[in-house]
């Protein structure tokens, strides 16, 4: 998966040059590597580099909009989506950009929310709900997502 959709992996055997050219309107992506055991980690990199490059690039616009502000923001291998700590720091799922647009503004969303309120309170859904008016429904969107 990435960015929602479905990528058919392509393994190319090389003689030692690695590397992955997504050719996303194919719905693929080529991985060139010696062998099948660097597929993994090559993906890893490439969603770790795309995840970062969408959290750098949309998370200060929706921070400014939702009027917080946070101390720092990284991507990492993490269990969750995402989290966020008492003193300002956020971190995403290195596996983000694998969502849709849609469910990863869920998420950034739902930790700037965070920022404020520790907690899932009624005023944690209010503060939610008047940045994103259709988070229920992005909620259970992502509740269907298939685990990665």
């Amino acid at each position: 998966m990435f960015d929602g959709a479905r990528l058919k992996i392509v393994f190319e055997k090389t003689d030692g040059r690695e590397g992955l050219v997504p050719h996303l309107a194919r719905g693929e992506v080529i991985i060139y590597a010696s062998g099948r055991s660097s597929i993994r980690e090559l993906i890893r990199r490439w969603f770790l580099k795309e995840s970062s490059s969408y959290v750098v690039k949309e998370l200060p616009t929706l921070a400014k909009r939702m009027g917080v502000s946070y101390r720092k923001a990284d991507v990492r291998e993490i269990k969750n989506w995402g989290y966020c700590t008492r003193d300002g720091r956020l971190s995403f799922s290195w596996q983000l950009i694998a969502l849709p647009g849609r469910l990863r503004e869920y998420i950034l969303c739902h930790e700037l929310v965070h920022l404020s309120e520790h907690n899932h309170s009624k005023a944690f859904r209010l503060k939610l709900g008047s940045a994103l008016p259709d988070y229920k429904q992005r909620e259970k969107e992502l509740g269907s997502t298939i685990p990665l």
